[in-house]
């Protein structure tokens, strides 16, 4: 019969791996990999302008607001869904009309709207996007830019069906 030896060293080195993994497999069953759907954030829903309409662009463009569009579960892309775009932007308050915007996702739950460059409202440059076209749950996203200088602004969707 062999001795197991648990020394100080041995210890310390098994307990690191459990913090490192988290226990995971342990204390948690296997997921499948699954989307869960995106809530809705704080502050996303202001200024919000129900029926903003279609647009190529909004005002004289420079910035670039893109992100995808899924389906909560497995994952899928969703094309054809309507993301609602606002914000303070160089060319206007995003409580203004014109600073509102909707594009379609295409065929890979992809959308993209340019519009004039976000500055900071609060102390914070951000945009606001909205998902409210019924099929799914609404969800307004409010993120935050890095930086004031940043061109562009990535959101991503993951909708639960209503």
């Amino acid at each position: 019969m062999s001795a197991i030896l648990l020394d100080r060293r041995t210890l310390l080195a098994a307990g690191g791996a459990v913090v490192a993994t988290g226990l995971s497999g342990l204390l948690s069953p296997a997921r499948t990999g699954g989307f869960e759907p995106t809530r809705s954030m704080r502050g996303g829903s202001n200024n919000y302008l129900p029926g903003a309409p279609i647009v190529d662009r909004i005002g004289s463009g420079g910035f670039w607001m893109s992100g995808t569009v899924r389906r909560a579960g497995d994952g899928a892309p969703l094309a054809g869904q309507r993301i609602q775009i606002w914000a303070h932007t160089t060319e206007g308050h995003e409580r203004d009309p014109q600073s509102h915007g909707a594009t379609l996702t295409d065929a890979n739950g992809v959308f993209r709207l340019e519009m004039p460059q976000i500055v900071p409202a609060f102390g914070q440059p951000h945009g606001h996007l909205a998902y409210d076209s019924g099929e799914f749950e609404t969800v307004f996203l409010r993120p935050v830019m890095g930086s004031a200088e940043d061109a562009r602004l990535e959101a991503h969707f993951v909708l639960q069906p209503v």
